[in-house]
């Protein structure tokens, strides 16, 4: 049976999906762009500044869900501007440890409100 997870400690979703569901011991966090749930505004202009509140928004929905970072299996991150992959790839890596998670990364027309970064992640108890 599949579980909402929310957190108020994340954006709420903006259309009609779910922060995460999890799926059994799968958990699948939905694309989190950079906006800060204490102000409902971007974290920053920056890439950094973005990348940093998207993971901290994927971290805060896993534990709501009763799991971590180190839990994440697999991640996709979706990028305004590829120029940007090196200043992401720095922020990334302060968010996971060994054995990283298997990981995509595209260069996208747009993201939605015009942020520059767009995470998502799944996740399993084990």
């Amino acid at each position: 049976m599949n579980k909402a997870l929310h957190t108020d400690k994340a954006p709420a979703a903006i259309g009609p999906y779910s922060q995460a569901i999890a799926a059994g011991d799968t958990v699948y966090v939905s694309g989190q762009i950079p906006i800060d749930p204490s102000t409902g505004s971007f974290a920053g202009e920056d890439i950094a500044s973005q990348t940093r509140q998207s993971l901290t928004n994927i971290k805060n929905i896993l534990e709501a869900g009763g799991l971590g970072m180190k839990d994440v299996v697999k991640t996709t991150v979706l990028l305004a501007d590829i120029g940007d992959f090196a200043a992401m790839n720095e922020v990334y890596a302060e968010f996971f440890q060994e054995p990283y998670p298997a990981r995509a990364a595209f260069q996208v027309a747009a993201i939605p409100k015009g942020a520059l970064v767009e995470i998502e992640a799944v996740a399993h108890k084990g």
